[in-house]
């Protein structure tokens, strides 16, 4: 049985981001109700950055995920995350396919954030904030467009120039570059650095905000002043994960916070085992880290699509 080759421009060409958001929240579905298994990933801490294993089992598909998270590489033409998939067949454990996983990371992400959006925003939203104007900005604008009425997009950047190639890649929508702060006053709020010192300050979140923390996704980092999430409805993708390395991991360690305060995971509100948009005054705020289970869902209708097309490279790997 040959294993499949798919580079990253193979991978680019296969993905839809309306696929991708209904299989990433059916597999939160599975994951709560026991058909998806995943331990918390690893962490392997670099001179410049740091490399993670991902490893999780959905229903007909399993894998891992190898990637990194490298703050630097732009200053060297390489994109701060990379990311290779090794895919599966969970019955044997013969690797199906070797797969770039780099644009599967960033749409998944996307897609995460904005169905958490869908559920914990409030309906009406039509202006997304979006800070940091990177590659995963990309695949922001593109999911939550899919299941919101965009009217208006706010940017900011510290680099004018991202911002600038940002802003001009989407003319189909209200794009508007603006300070931190006109970025901050969204309905949606999409915050994506690497940072480690907090700069979305609690005064600046009007009532009724609804926050994607994407960045912050490993020890030590953090975007949100902790006033926020001392007074927001909180929603996890995963609490191990999160508490290790997510939004809150910083606050906890400086007993500004505790994991009693976490309302919820995102199965929980997804499955509608919790609510949490209770009015429209509410400030609500979706940890984002990263599950493997949403890497191997995208992967797996990526395989799916290609498994009998001819055009890819194959090579076997266990010969008789």
């Amino acid at each position: 049985m040959p294993t499949l080759f798919l580079t990253r421009r193979d991978i680019q060409k296969l993905l839809n981001m309306k696929e991708i958001i209904a299989a990433v929240e059916q597999v939160f579905r599975d994951y709560a109700g026991g058909k998806a298994t995943m331990p918390a990933k690893a962490y392997l801490s670099l001179q410049n950055g740091d490399l993670r294993a991902m490893p999780a089992a959905i229903y007909g598909a399993a894998g891992v995920k190898w990637v990194n998270a490298h703050p630097r590489n732009p200053l060297q033409d390489l994109p701060t995350v990379m990311a290779v998939m090794i895919y599966n067949d969970p019955a044997t454990g013969y690797p199906l396919a070797v797969m770039d996983a780099t644009d599967i990371t960033a749409f998944r992400t996307g897609a995460t954030a904005a169905i958490a959006a869908k559920y914990m925003a409030r309906e009406e939203s039509v202006i997304l904030g979006i800070v940091g104007a990177g590659r995963q900005a990309y695949t922001q604008l593109k999911a939550h467009a899919e299941l919101f009425d965009l009217k208006l997009v706010k940017v900011y950047d510290h680099s004018e120039l991202a911002t600038q190639r940002f802003t001009h890649l989407f003319p189909q929508y209200n794009m508007q570059s603006t300070s931190l702060d006109e970025a901050i006053d969204s309905d949606i709020l999409c915050t994506l650095t690497p940072t480690q010192q907090p700069f979305v300050r609690r005064e600046c979140i009007k009532a009724g905000t609804h926050i994607n923390a994407i960045g912050a996704d490993a020890p030590g980092k953090q975007e949100l002043d902790p006033r926020i999430l001392t007074d927001a409805v909180v929603v996890v993708d995963n609490l191990e994960q999160a508490t290790n390395g997510g939004e809150i991991n910083v606050p906890l360690k400086k007993e500004l916070y505790s994991v009693d305060q976490v309302y919820a995971t995102l199965d929980e509100v997804i499955t509608g085992k919790k609510s949490c948009r209770e009015n429209a005054e509410a400030i609500t705020v979706f940890d984002s880290t990263g599950l493997a289970i949403e890497d191997i869902a995208v992967a797996k209708i990526v395989y799916e699509k290609v498994r009998n097309l001819p055009g890819y490279m194959k090579l076997d790997f266990v010969e008789a």
